[in-house]
């Protein structure tokens, strides 16, 4: 981060402009709606800086710059043509430790405008850090586009209410619980709507029932998806930024724990096979206690929680204790790792149904429906297959599946750093023997896997960790 972003009070406080010309102007008109006393120097004054002397109140004075002129200024900025006046002005400012900026020359600047979003008392502010502001200019356009003028209006009314919500609600936690709500709900709504005197009446009445509720945790337990960032739902996104605790396992990338709310506090409770941080029961009392204690859990786990990822037992241990949570689907690993790996799960030519099923062993054997699966025109995918994959290619065959039956061995999926390996029943085992596969993994089985190297879009970071052969 190039430059540190802060907002600066600048009301009845003396600052600076030489230059008045047209970008001066611009500059000056910033100044003024913050409320600053402004003053001008400028050998020419333009009739549009002329103009503002009464509207705004400028000071003018028509003359060459001198380093006195920047005597109990706390900011100045410098918008003339002339190079040697501008290197001046900067020099002397910084000197003297007083923010400077020099228009369109950003090596002379302590600091830069950003593109603003002005809803007041709610203020948006937009930079490239002096290196492309015309894309900061656009960007501004998008997100003023998203964001009503209403939002000022709601920014006031929590003005009016703070020092109320202050007094009843004294845990800041739970004030921000509070807040959030009013902020994403229905209170917010009639604000958008134009009636303002029916959201404050419901604030107050808000307000009463989160005090008679108070300490009211709620669980959220959330599909983080195959790998992927990007791949998160909206909703999950949502929750996960308003969570007081991040409850997490090892299949959540570091790229989507880096979107969750900062202050967070995050737990830990991988399971790897033999490696148990938590045993599940330990899990499920976790959620349950951190609710309890008024907190609102984000519970990530990889891919879907209702598709092996054990989601059922932990909300029948909150539902028994009375605790609210919800449910919020993700993107299975099935689903993702095949997409990015380029092959259908279904296929009009190859499969008309696919089974997904759990490659964990237990007792060192996996009770599957050999016959089952062994059965044509269809997929199947293994999930946490990787360390049985060999008694699972040896069952298949055993009850009739073929021996050239084409596999494939999806590692990372939807990440840079996935990798996808294809053979058959026959030579996969020794495939993965050879090579460095390590979990999480995917095992994809059925003549869709043929489809891969036609239909391959998705390119990792490093090409060396596709291996397709059949």
């Amino acid at each position: 981060m190039d430059y540190f972003p802060l907002f600066i009070k600048l009301k009845n406080q003396p600052c600076l402009v030489v230059g008045a010309g047209e970008i001066a102007a611009r500059k000056i008109e910033l100044l003024a709606r913050a409320g600053a006393k402004i003053t001008v120097i400028a050998k020419t004054v333009s009739p549009q800086v002329a103009a503002m002397h009464l509207s705004h109140g400028l000071t003018i004075h028509q003359k060459s710059f001198e380093t006195s002129d920047l005597h109990a200024c706390c900011l100045v900025i410098s918008a003339t043509d002339d190079e040697l006046t501008n290197q001046l002005v900067a020099a002397t400012a910084q000197q003297q430790l007083i923010p400077v900026n020099v228009v369109d020359n950003p090596a002379l600047c302590s600091f830069i405008f950003p593109a603003i979003i002005d809803r007041s008392p709610l203020t948006v502010a937009v930079s490239s850090g002096g290196v492309a502001p015309v894309l900061a200019r656009l960007l501004r356009a998008k997100v003023e586009s998203v964001i009503s003028p209403a939002f000022g209006r709601l920014a006031l009314l929590a003005e009016q209410f703070r020092p109320l919500v202050k007094e009843k609600i004294a845990e800041p936690a739970q004030r921000r619980i509070f807040w959030e709500e009013v902020f994403q709900g229905s209170i917010a709504e009639l604000i958008f709507a134009g009636n303002d005197s029916a959201a404050a009446q419901q604030l107050t009445a808000q307000l009463d029932q989160r005090v008679a509720n108070a300490n009211r945790g709620e669980v959220y337990l959330i599909g983080a998806g195959p790998g992927a960032a990007d791949l998160l739902t909206f909703r999950a996104l949502r929750l996960m930024q308003q969570a007081d605790v991040i409850v997490y396992d090892h299949l959540v990338s570091p790229e989507i724990m880096d979107l969750a709310r900062r202050d967070a506090e995050k737990i830990y409770v991988g399971k790897e096979r033999a490696k148990h941080t938590l045993p599940q029961e330990s899990i499920n009392t976790l959620l349950a206690d951190l609710a309890l204690a008024g907190k609102r859990v984000a519970r990530l786990k990889g891919g879907d929680p209702f598709i092996f990822g054990r989601g059922g037992e932990e909300i029948e241990t909150l539902m028994q204790q009375g605790i609210q949570f919800q449910v919020i689907p993700g993107i299975t690993a099935a689903s993702g790792c095949a997409a990015y790996a380029g092959i259908p799960l279904t296929h009009r030519d190859h499969a008309q149904s696919c089974t997904f099923v759990t490659g964990h062993l237990k007792d060192g054997t996996i009770n599957l429906n050999w016959t089952q699966l062994a059965a044509p025109q269809q997929t199947i995918v293994v999930y946490m297959g990787l360390v049985g994959l060999e008694r699972v290619c040896q069952a298949l065959i055993e009850h009739g599946s073929p021996a050239d039956l084409p596999i494939a061995l999806v590692q990372q999926g939807t990440t840079t750093s996935q990798r996808v390996v294809t053979g058959t029943l026959a030579t996969m085992p020794d495939k993965v023997a050879r090579l460095n596969i390590t979990p999480p993994t995917l095992v994809i089985i059925g003549t869709v896997v043929k489809l891969h190297e036609q239909l391959a879009w998705f390119h990792s970071g490093d090409e060396s960790k596709s291996l397709n052969s059949l």
